[in-house]
């Protein structure tokens, strides 16, 4: 039975079943090829980390050292920031203006994706092609009139015209889009039998559902409004309206060399989004897989 199979194998050109063992062999292979690719790049994205952290343990003399040793190890510039700079200023300046254009931005655009989503008008499919554009563009072309525009309402100097301007974002209608389109709309029907109108079936229904996405767009802008540094080094001068990376430049300008002070102040400056990626990583995960946007 054996050689009469091998032979109809053989004219019909098919391969023999490959053993169980094989395919556990190669899944080994490939996960561990896949384990040292992502050590090799985690060992490659940690080593400025580690080296920031190591000059910023040294005293200002030692850090033009190329050497990791740290012969006296001190946290004399931590409190050089903490006692001269105006860190805690900059940390509420970015929390109120990060928060705001997160809040913002997920409300904006998830109101515009739900009217994407669900509402049924002319040239819609043109008006979200348009916004996608939107993506296209980059912020630094928009610099001067965005300064101009603010100038005339004299807003300048002022948390407005931090956060204004980062509050439209086509990246976050384009991902609500997404998701709204994968929920049914029997929960829409359902809603308006009950006798919700169209803003309360959004609020009430499609946004609470929206929880992973939601997260996910609020994190991702909140980091990206955090580390802005051209708008905000722009519009503000007022050094209790700095945010981080405004006053992060200015500790560069007034410092000069003094390199463990400035390693210092960066590593302060980041680790509130180190701390927000640990704590909210799922909901980043989650809220992306439900866009859809894998790979």
């Amino acid at each position: 039975m054996t050689t009469l199979a091998t032979d109809t194998g053989a004219r019909t050109g098919t391969r023999p079943e490959v053993t169980q063992a094989a395919i556990d062999r190669r899944v080994r292979l490939f996960n561990a090829t896949c384990v040292g690719v992502l050590i090799a790049f985690a060992l490659i994205w940690l080593v400025p980390i580690a080296w920031a952290v190591d000059t910023s343990l040294k005293p200002n003399a030692e850090t033009t050292r190329t050497t990791w040793w740290i012969d006296n190890p001190t946290l004399d510039s931590y409190r050089t920031i903490f006692a001269q700079g105006d860190i805690w200023n900059w940390y509420a300046s970015s929390f109120v203006t990060s928060l705001a254009t997160a809040a913002g931005t997920v409300l904006v655009g998830s109101m515009a994706a739900y009217a994407l989503s669900r509402m049924r008008f002319r040239y819609r499919w043109v008006v979200f092609w348009f916004i996608l554009i939107g993506i296209m563009i980059p912020q630094q072309a928009l610099i001067v009139p965005q300064f101009r525009e603010f100038s005339a309402m004299h807003l300048l100097n002022t948390y407005w015209a931090v956060i204004l301007p980062q509050i439209p974002a086509a990246i976050a209608v384009f991902i609500f889009k997404q998701f709204f389109d994968g929920l049914p709309r029997d929960l829409d029907e359902a809603a308006r039998v009950d006798g919700a109108g169209f803003f309360r079936t959004y609020w009430r229904i499609v946004l609470p559902l929206s929880r992973p996405v939601v997260a996910a767009v609020a994190i991702f802008t909140f980091v990206w409004s955090w580390n802005n540094l051209l708008w905000p080094l722009l519009v503000l001068s007022n050094p209790k309206l700095m945010t981080i990376p405004v006053g992060l430049a200015t500790v560069q300008g007034s410092y000069g060399i003094r390199y463990a002070d400035t390693m210092a102040s960066a590593i302060l400056g980041a680790l509130p989004l180190v701390l927000i990626f640990l704590f909210f990583q799922r909901r980043i995960v989650e809220g992306i897989a439900g866009t859809g946007l894998k790979g």
